[in-house]
């Protein structure tokens, strides 16, 4: 499993970040120009990530102001799970950290470990753009 992650410090209280993340028609915000042809519910999204790959994930796990877990609900071309962690530094302070976790083979390992890294560093930021 390859595990790629970042993590950003958001000066909004755990609640509010929680809040954004948890409706995914929020998470259209956070993707990169590659992403496009994205519909969404607050529970699921469809989306395609240009010269790569069509996803559709869904909310698997949500615990209230602390994490959102996101799966495949149809066919992906390798087993992902994305995850949101927001950890409380302060009242009004919070950590969110940006976890995809990739069944990758050695090949698709070199060929989306770094569009992967740039998802998850860009999606950091543009929530603490967004929020901050």
């Amino acid at each position: 499993m390859t595990t790629i992650q970042n993590n950003v410090t958001i000066e909004k209280s755990v609640q509010e970040v929680y809040a954004f993340l948890k409706d995914l028609n929020n998470h259209e915000q956070l993707m990169p120009e590659n992403i496009y042809n994205w519909s969404s519910t607050a529970d699921e999204a469809r989306f395609t990530i240009q010269n790569m790959a069509k996803l559709a994930l869904k909310v698997d796990e949500r615990i209230e102001d602390q994490e959102i877990k996101l799966v495949p609900f149809e066919k992906a071309p390798f087993d992902v799970t994305l995850k949101w962690t927001l950890s409380t530094v302060s009242a009004n302070v919070t950590v969110a950290t940006f976890t995809i976790e990739a069944d990758l083979n050695m090949m698709m390992k070199m060929i989306a470990s770094g569009p992967l890294q740039k998802l998850a560093d860009f999606q950091v930021n543009k929530l603490k753009e967004i929020l901050g």
